[in-house]
């Protein structure tokens, strides 16, 4: 039997969020849940659960639902190098001081 930890609260927040950014797109856009969820191609109740952030959606559906939208290129984004600002003062921290070139005799 395998356990799973816990999601940390900070990423059920953002899930949260997102699935409420989700559930108002979808109702500015006056799509209703029924015709989001076949377009989907998922339950109501998948939808649901989607809309409230829980962490057993996929995140294909998560992606899937992003499309219909139309945001799914914010998706693509998330984890970008240009955005992780504490991996590339990483990488600049291993960059040699020092650059020496060779001699040619």
């Amino acid at each position: 039997m395998t356990h799973q930890q816990p999601t940390p609260i900070p990423a059920v927040r953002a899930l949260r969020k997102l699935g409420n950014d989700i559930r108002g797109a979808r109702r500015r856009r006056r799509i209703p849940t029924q015709v989001m969820a076949e377009r989907a191609g998922i339950s109501r109740t998948t939808l649901v659960k989607a809309e409230k952030g829980e962490t057993g959606v996929s995140i294909g559906t998560v992606a899937t639902l992003l499309f219909i939208l139309g945001l799914l290129d914010r998706l693509a984004d998330v984890a970008d190098v240009r955005h992780d600002s504490v991996g590339l003062d990483m990488a600049d921290d291993l960059l040699p001081q020092r650059i020496h070139t060779t001699r040619r005799d």
